[in-house]
């Protein structure tokens, strides 16, 4: 078992209640039938957080945030997406603190409709407070953060730069502490997963996962991710240099390999938030099925992955399969012409 008090150094802003439930899929199973192949489907539900409308980002924020207090800072300068789930929760938990936020936006996606431009987490980032930059096409979004934090800078206050997904070493400590607290739900529940189902955008989820798993004694292999924004490849070797960086800020000599991640890149589609039909029809089946939101960016298309997998074969009949609801449900708004379509 993990060493619980491992992430107790780290400063952190405490933004969670607790522990995010694990639940089965039961009605999802029933209509699947013989196709799941005695596969058992349940979400680990950190879609169910109580601020900003929760998601994975808030777990790295947690220690984000922490950084940004113990160095004194004022002011969180984020980037991503126009429709970036980090940067909503962001805006949410500096609202909830009392620090300034500024949201850059860069055109990551080929979509310049006005409902994805105008609408979902960028409605939300604005309602949380935070100042909003959207950049032009060709834009470099970090180079705009740094001049933001340093005009911050020079009027007196203090910035702490949030890279895109918060995918640093500290950020992925919110991760380390999910495996850890799987290990413990599992113990508990009696179910030994056998995969960990999740997608993999910047990195920084799966590298504290993966982490954690090995410290928890479990196979960082088990965790299975779709890649939704970079092809398989390079999310690998991303991955890899990341999972590492986390053990040496733990100050652990273990090193991971890239053999030893499960990274998937056969739902990418046309590349980071462009959707495909698979993906529809994954949102369409749990929505009607369980009644839970997946998102059009991350958990659509890993679920996806997780229903291709299981016809395939390629996890094994009877396997336990944990999916990680990661949130950004209000994305969902921003795509509704792309899911209304089918």
């Amino acid at each position: 078992m993990a060493d619980l008090d491992l992430l107790n150094r780290f400063p952190r802003v405490r933004l969670m209640q607790g522990p995010t439930p694990i639940q089965r899929l039961s009605r999802l199973e029933q209509v699947l039938g013989d196709r799941r192949k005695g596969v058992s489907i349940w979400a680990k539900r950190d879609d169910l957080m109580e601020l900003g409308g929760g998601g994975n980002k808030l777990r790295k924020l947690e220690f984000l945030l922490g950084q940004a207090m113990a160095e004194g800072c004022d002011t969180l300068v984020v980037t991503g997406g126009v429709q970036s789930n980090f940067t909503r929760l962001a805006a949410a938990a500096c609202a909830r603190i009392g620090l300034a936020c500024e949201g850059v936006l860069a055109q990551m996606v080929p979509r310049d409709s006005e409902i994805y431009q105008a609408n979902g987490n960028v409605v939300l980032d604005r309602l949380f407070g935070a100042r909003v930059h959207i950049l032009k096409t060709g834009d470099d979004a970090g180079e705009f953060a740094l001049r933001r934090s340093s005009e911050i800078a020079a009027s007196g206050g203090k910035a702490f730069l949030g890279t895109l997904g918060g995918s640093t070493p500290v950020g992925a400590l919110g991760y380390v502490d999910c495996a850890f607290e799987i290990a413990v739900q599992s113990t508990e529940i009696g179910i030994a997963f056998d995969h960990v189902v999740i997608p993999n955008g910047s990195g920084g989820m799966h590298a504290g996962l993966a982490a954690g798993a090995a410290l928890a004694r479990n196979d960082p292999s088990r965790i299975r991710a779709y890649t939704v924004l970079s092809p398989s490849e390079t999310c690998v070797a991303a991955t890899v240099e990341k999972v590492n960086a986390v053990f040496d800020l733990l100050g652990k000599k273990d090193r991971i390999l890239a053999q030893e991640l499960a990274i998937d890149g056969a739902q990418l589609g046309g590349g980071y938030g462009m959707p495909t039909s698979e993906m529809v029809e994954a949102i369409g089946l749990v929505g009607r099925t369980e009644g839970l939101l997946l998102d059009p960016v991350y958990g659509g298309k890993a679920f996806a992955g997780l229903l291709s997998d299981i016809e395939n074969e390629v996890i094994a009949p009877g396997s336990n399969v944990l999916f990680v609801m990661t949130g950004g449900s209000p994305g969902l708004y921003a795509y509704a012409d792309a899911l209304s379509s089918n």
